[in-house]
């Protein structure tokens, strides 16, 4: 995704989707909180394995603090489309990622 300009200065290009992933962390670096404890870090190294593997370079993976939806954790927010998944397993991040590489969402898997 980095491509340069005509004086080979170097940037990064706007990604087509990002994911956040929430990863239970706190400013202070602790991490706390239901998405870590249902493996939060495994899943975003999934994401991450899945996309290359995919090739879905357009697509970014963040971990992110907590997103306040722990009833529903582990979390993932894709934008720009705005969409909202809990409760995510790799059986889930596969069903969500092929339904964004077919620009569609999962409805049933959607946080209401």
């Amino acid at each position: 995704m980095d491509k340069s300009d005509k004086r080979g200065r170097f940037f990064m290009e706007k990604p087509k989707h990002h994911l956040f992933i929430c990863s239970s962390s706190r400013v202070s670096g602790e991490p706390k909180g239901v998405c870590i404890r249902k493996d939060a870090r495994d899943l975003i190294l999934y994401v991450q394995t899945e996309l290359n593997d995919r090739g879905m370079s357009d697509c970014i993976v963040s971990n992110t603090g907590c997103l306040k939806l722990c009833d529903h954790g582990p979390v993932m927010v894709i934008y720009p489309e705005g969409y909202w998944y809990g409760n995510i397993s790799e059986d889930t991040i596969d069903q969500i990622l092929d339904a964004l590489e077919e620009g569609n969402s999962v409805e049933e898997l959607l946080i209401q």
